[in-house]
């Protein structure tokens, strides 16, 4: 019987085609929970959770409930919900809600109609709309696409954000590998700044192991940082 020998050079090929680091995975759910801090003082704790739809639709849920400190007091909690499509290998957000309760509530959504390409944002004010772009997300997944992109091995990853009154074309970059120690354990991450930007964030990342970051801290949204406690996925 005659054995079939391809070349070399048509093997390597066939092998860089299938090559999983070419195609992101499809998402995986997950429960996330995170400790929460505000300028070095603990205030609550964090969950971020990710539910499969069906038809390629996810939600992704970031709920913050304040346990300690002035938070506990004014008993401040957020709730951040995004449902969203797996486009092109990538999030792309249909729909996000923000709810933030404190001293009052502060209410925000955004409605993404892919069809005539149009984002809608009401901020209790009358909404607003502009155009959307291509793999555009909101201010809640950008971690999470962030770390798709992290784990199919992009270094510098530019990502259209959707806002308050246009999309914004945020630019991050990975400044490399740094040992984190959270409460779900110690790690070697990596690290991943804005760059574009005044605005300070900082995610540290194990992307062979979550999508999400097991530390991050950011002056948007209030200078909260956030840490890993505890990660399951199905």
């Amino acid at each position: 019987m005659r054995t079939l020998k391809l070349p070399r050079t048509l093997l390597a090929g066939l092998a860089l085609a299938v090559s999983p680091t070419l195609f992101a995975a499809t998402p995986t759910p997950f429960t996330a929970t995170y400790q929460v801090s505000s300028q070095g003082e603990e205030m609550g704790t964090a969950t971020i959770t990710l539910k499969a739809l069906g038809n390629g639709e996810y939600e992704y849920s970031n709920q913050i409930h304040g346990t300690a400190g002035l938070a506990a007091a004014l008993g401040a909690n957020s709730s951040d919900v995004t449902r969203f499509r797996w486009n092109n290998n990538a999030p792309e957000t249909e729909s996000y809600r923000s709810t933030v309760v404190a001293f009052k509530t502060k209410q925000r959504s955004m409605q993404v109609n892919w069809n005539s390409k149009q984002v809608s944002v009401d901020e209790g004010k009358g909404s607003s709309s502009y155009a959307a772009q291509p793999g555009m997300v909101d201010r809640n997944t950008l971690p999470f696409a962030l770390g798709m992109a992290l784990r199919s091995g992009s270094q510098n990853v530019s990502l259209p954000v959707g806002v308050r009154q246009r999309v914004e074309q945020q630019q991050f970059k990975v400044q490399g590998a740094e040992a984190v120690q959270v409460p779900a354990g110690s790690f070697h991450a990596e690290r991943i700044t804005r760059t574009d930007s005044d605005s300070h964030f900082d995610a540290w990342y194990v992307p062979k192991q979550f999508v999400v970051p097991v530390k991050l801290a950011q002056s948007d949204g209030g200078n909260l940082t956030l840490q890993l406690v505890h990660y399951s996925s199905p």
